[in-house]
């Protein structure tokens, strides 16, 4: 389960990652973006070290506050579920 657990990660980060440079390009080009709500569904779904990433790597939404206060307040309560269930707290 645990492994299953770490692929689901790795895969959805990779994803988000790829998915805040597509619309990195879309703004340069002046196409149709991604919606923000679905850049932070990535996040949200596990996909937060991935939209980090790609904000600094792709300098894309970082003066956006919801995205530069979101998205570590995301990897915050992710990392912090993650220790609550491997630690067992009731």
């Amino acid at each position: 389960m645990t492994r299953v657990f770490l692929y689901y990660i790795v895969f959805l980060t990779v994803v988000t990652f790829i998915t805040y440079g597509i619309d990195k390009f879309k703004a340069i080009k002046h196409k149709r973006r991604i919606s923000e709500a679905t850049l932070l569904l990535l996040a949200a779904t596990g996909g937060s070290l991935g939209a980090w990433l790609g904000m600094w790597v792709w300098h894309h939404k970082t003066l956006h506050k919801k995205f530069y206060i979101g998205v570590p307040a995301i990897i915050f309560a992710q990392i912090a579920t993650a220790v609550w269930i491997c630690i067992g707290f009731d």
